[in-house]
């Protein structure tokens, strides 16, 4: 998909040309390197607060004796239990850490309290699938088994996470579905990340700005490892998913010059299709991450908006009984 000038949005234009200029990788080895840098870079803001909220951080054991890094955000002050949000970063999989992404803590736990788990999940430039995928849903387990402790009402819990962290919020709400072990309320995977076969009109030859269809192929290359090209389960890709019954309701956006587009547009309509409740809105003239690149042009917000709408009511209106109050302690 050729994406001109014309078509992005006039407040998204300037900052979405500047930011594709400065960050562009011209081939394969020199993206996966600019990926080791970002990460190297974000690393030094391990354990940076966020002003005005609660946060504080654990280690978690993982089964094969490592322990997982998760950072916790609360409001400051609250009264009786709140909703518990697993909330998963985006970057491809393959950068990002969980502190370089306080502003969505901020926003959702403003728009109605609630207590973020964020973790700090392994990136595909360590480990391959399913590394991200079991430290998402060891969190998971955690959370629910530390319910009481956090302050959190297990009959809300809740994932969600933007791109990547869309993609892997899909993921482990199929895997927490066919598991059996955790029972969630919501889930928010925006603009997620979700099809390796990149066989959608909107994810073929796209050149828009921030993300395109070189770096997707390039990002979903070095998840994979050795499956990509292969068979590749619907933990790792969730479009690849054919059964989306008893999932959670969902609210999602995407804009509609990005390479997600169309697996967005489906994997709603699949939702649609299996009776789970979805609120999903596109966005004219807006790249991948518009709304993190620039958040106060007038579509960001209105795309901010919606999904901020989204959870409060489903805070409200949302609940799923856990099936085993011991899993996860």
């Amino acid at each position: 998909m050729n994406v001109t000038s014309g078509r992005i949005d006039k407040q998204l234009r300037f900052r979405g040309k500047l930011v594709d200029f400065l960050l562009r990788s011209k081939s394969e080895a020199k993206w996966i390197e600019a990926m080791r840098k970002s990460k190297r870079r974000s690393d030094k803001s391990i354990g940076k607060n966020i002003e005005g909220l609660s946060c504080s951080e654990e280690w978690i054991p993982r089964p094969d004796g490592s322990k997982l890094r998760i950072r916790i955000y609360k409001p400051l002050h609250s009264e009786g239990r709140l909703p518990g949000v697993l909330w998963l970063h985006g970057g491809g999989y393959a950068m990002g850490n969980p502190e370089l992404f306080g502003d969505a803590y901020k926003r959702l736990i403003r728009a109605s309290p609630c207590v973020v788990v964020a973790p700090d999940y392994r990136l595909s430039i360590e480990a391959p699938y399913p590394a991200a995928l079991d430290d998402g849903y060891e969190a998971l387990l955690w959370l629910k088994g530390h319910a009481g402790d956090l302050g959190v009402r297990d009959d809300q819990l809740m994932v969600g996470g933007e791109s990547a962290g869309g993609g892997l919020a899909a993921a482990i709400a199929l895997y927490a579905r066919d598991r059996g072990e955790v029972s969630l309320a919501f889930q928010m995977p925006l603009y997620p990340m979700l099809d390796d076969r990149m066989r959608t009109d909107s994810a073929k030859d796209n050149d828009a700005p921030i993300w395109n269809s070189r770096y997707n192929e390039w990002a979903w290359k070095l998840y994979l490892g050795d499956r990509y090209g292969g068979e590749v389960p619907a933990y790792a890709a969730a479009a690849r998913a054919d059964d989306y019954r008893g999932l959670p309701p969902a609210v999602t956006f995407v804009g509609d010059i990005e390479p997600f587009r169309d697996e967005t547009i489906e994997y709603v309509e699949n939702l649609r299709q299996a009776g789970v409740p979805v609120k999903f809105e596109l966005f004219q003239g807006c790249y991948h991450g518009f709304d993190i690149l620039n958040p106060h042009a007038e579509v960001s917000r209105r795309a901010t908006a919606f999904y901020l709408e989204a959870f409060k009511h489903a805070v409200s209106h949302c609940y799923a009984e856990q099936p085993d109050k011991g899993a996860g302690g």
